[in-house]
């Protein structure tokens, strides 16, 4: 699932350039790249640091995998080879050290508590972050921004909606996104898989809706607060915007689910039970606190975890979830947050607190960040649910794919606990898909994890999107939609 936590976030920084101090060993000016590594997730950052002809140095910073480019440091200081930049909108300070030599900076990013170390490099150049997917105009089809109300919750939704240039109805697919706070392009690590899922899909006939999630980008509402429930709510009032439009078949509306998406999508089939279609991406099959488990250790294992550590870590997430079952007072859930893992932070090894990404720095960010993403609303919804559950009511046709290198949804207990599930509610239409090589994204990918997703140019495998388009136009009976204005994607 992706319930991951982006260190840094760009936005609009203010801009106050300092007079430097005059350096005693070396220039810091120039290009310094470095990497920042943290629960199993890896972040380039690069600054540039620049002198003006008044002597003053500025400085800006990218996050490749976050697509922040040019951001204002807000201050930087330089003396005695001694650097410091610091980023106020995030609260964010780097404080690190030249070497003799001028090609290497040795310090610490800290940011909201957390400390992490960050050695900076001399670079010739930034980097140049290609993802060959991303469609470019012009588009062979109509775009509309649209604005959507969930009258029930108080709240609008924004969105795009793109429509193919043909005479006649279309069949259509609303987009439902991965957890965390996603926009409508699911964006991350740089990358914006639902934008290139969407322009594929379009060009080939099939009207696509996809919004930003409660309380991002230009929904309102408040993601902090919002379930399952709520999430489902609405994707049922987009289903019926979708409805409403006269270019679609009202039919042949279909809905393509993202990892939690592909829970949501079957909650709102079961409500709407004209739901034409279901795809199911890198979707949990299994009951949620197995795949919690099973997630867990498939990512201590591309780490190169003992199964020593992986069994203590799961002991720990067992403790954690019989807490949130049996307490809802939050200071009686954080204190004893706090006790089970320092407890287990205190009997790992210098190299088990390397592969956890768990250290003395981090620690009481990462209590804190586990008690808020646990006992949430969110995920005291999903503690206790069981997906299949109501796939077994579902009917429409489904597809389900699954990378092989997927370590977020293990693709052979999960889409075996679909097929499972599929098969006892009698649904007689459905394709379930491991696909070889592919990992959460469905890129193509040598490891899966999660490190390396911001690293691979493809968005999403060709290969993938070609069974999903496939799948639903013959699905839909819309085969004579196909375009012949396909995107051009390397193999």
């Amino acid at each position: 699932m992706m319930s991951l936590i982006l260190l840094i976030t760009a936005g609009l920084t203010l801009f106050n350039p300092v007079q430097a101090s005059s350096p005693a060993n070396g220039e810091i000016e120039g290009i310094w790249l470095g990497t920042l590594r943290f629960s199993g997730m890896e972040l380039r950052i690069v600054f540039t640091i620049s002198r003006s002809p008044d002597n003053m140095l500025t400085a800006t910073y990218d996050v490749p995998e976050q697509s922040a480019t040019d951001v204002p440091v807000t201050k930087i200081t330089f003396s005695d080879r001694e650097v410091r930049l610091e980023i106020i909108p995030i609260d964010g300070v780097y404080h690190g050290k030249l070497s003799v030599d001028g090609t290497k900076i040795d310090g610490n990013w800290t940011q909201s508590g957390m400390t992490l170390p960050l050695v900076l490099e001399r670079t010739q150049k930034k980097l140049e972050i290609k993802r060959p997917q991303e469609p470019k105009e012009p588009f062979p089809y109509r775009i509309e921004e649209v604005v959507i109300k969930n009258i029930d919750a108080g709240i609008t939704l924004a969105g795009t909606l793109t429509l193919p240039d043909l005479e006649g109805t279309s069949p259509a697919a609303l987009l439902l996104s991965g957890s965390g706070p996603q926009d409508r392009d699911e964006a991350a690590f740089g990358h914006r898989p639902f934008f290139v899922l969407a322009d594929y899909l379009t060009r080939r006939g099939i009207a696509v809706l996809r919004v930003d999630d409660r309380g991002v980008g230009g929904s309102t509402g408040d993601f902090d607060k919002a379930t399952a429930k709520d999430y489902a709510s609405d994707a049922m009032v987009c289903v019926t915007y979708l409805k409403s439009r006269k270019e679609i078949d009202h039919e042949l509306i279909g809905l393509i689910g993202h990892s939690e998406g592909g829970m949501i999508a079957p909650m709102v089939a079961v409500q709407s039970p004209d739901i034409a279609f279901l795809v199911l991406i890198a979707s949990p099959g299994m009951a949620i606190k197995n795949m919690e488990f099973s997630e867990q250790a498939r990512i201590l294992k591309a780490n190169d975890a003992s199964d020593d550590l992986i069994a203590r870590n799961r002991a720990v997430l067992e403790s954690l979830f019989a807490l949130i079952n049996q307490e809802t007072d939050s200071k009686i859930v954080q204190d004893e947050f706090t006790s089970i893992i320092s407890d287990f932070f205190n009997g790992l090894s210098g190299e088990e607190k390397k592969i956890t990404g768990i250290s003395e720095e981090n620690l009481e960010v990462h209590i804190h960040d586990k008690f808020r993403r646990l006992h949430s609303p969110w995920f005291r919804f999903y503690l206790n649910y069981d997906p299949g559950i109501i796939l077994q009511k579902i009917t429409c046709p489904v597809l389900a794919i699954n990378g092989e290198k997927d370590v977020q949804v293990t693709p052979e207990e999960n889409l075996l606990a679909i097929t499972k599930a599929l098969k006892a509610g009698g649904n007689k239409n459905f394709t379930v898909k491991e696909l070889p090589d592919l990992n959460h994204l469905l890129q193509s990918a040598e490891t899966g994890k999660i490190s390396e997703y911001g690293k691979i140019e493809e968005t999403m495998s060709p290969t993938a999107l070609q069974i999903i388009g496939n799948w639903i136009l013959e699905q839909t009976g819309a085969s004579r939609f196909i375009s012949l204005s396909l995107p051009w994607f390397p193999m």
